[in-house]
């Protein structure tokens, strides 16, 4: 069996961990980063042989009637996440200072911040990257033509999950606000990608 655990692009890195791991009760985990001096494929196999990660649908299922927690690795560029379900392992043990419950608090990498709350998955935009970019947007308002602000929105590379969706519009209105008290032309909503991709994480 080949464990896929490297997700090629950000994309799949944030699909695979909302919709794939938290919203199957993977909310137990730890993260990590793998030094420059070592080989990330090396350190998977550690750490998929380390926790026995690398077992059958069918093995997870029998573990899961035994009261044992199964997990789950996944990795994009340097940065790791290990998660786990409810019940008994040595990952509990060996990780226990570290361990994470991601209904409680966030994974947050590069910009999102992916929870599951309120019975689902939920990605949006990390608090402070959410700051960053409506003051950066904001600055511009005032400092750039209609079209200009437009393909300012339209390149953000957020996926539109509905909490990022309802962000980005909520950074959309304040721009329309400041541009119609100075009695610019308002941008159109169309800037903003509502579908996300749905893409294959590991090819």
């Amino acid at each position: 069996m080949i464990y896929r655990c490297e997700a090629k692009s950000l994309i799949g890195f944030v699909q695979q961990l909302a919709v794939a791991y938290l919203a199957n009760g993977y909310w137990l985990y730890v993260t990590g980063k793998i030094p420059d001096r070592k080989d990330p494929d090396e350190v998977d196999r550690k750490l998929i042989e380390k926790y026995g990660i690398d077992i059958s649908k069918w093995a997870r299922a029998r573990r899961k009637r035994l009261g044992h927690a199964n997990l789950q690795y996944i990795r994009h560029d340097r940065f790791f996440v290990i998660l786990a379900t409810h019940g008994e392992h040595t990952f509990f043990e060996e990780e226990a200072k570290s361990i994470r419950n991601a209904t409680r608090v966030p994974i947050k990498y590069r910009g999102y911040s992916i929870s599951y709350r309120g019975g689902h998955s939920h990605v949006r935009i990390e608090r402070g990257e959410y700051n960053r970019l409506k003051a950066y947007l904001l600055d511009l308002a005032l400092r750039r033509s209609r079209e200009k602000l437009e393909n300012e929105f339209s390149k953000l590379h957020f996926e539109p999950y509905a909490p990022v969706r309802n962000q980005l519009f909520q950074i959309f209105r304040a721009v329309n606000r400041a541009r119609k008290v100075a009695g610019y032309q308002k941008i159109d909503k169309s800037c903003i990608r509502t579908k996300r991709q749905i893409v294959r994480p590991f090819e």
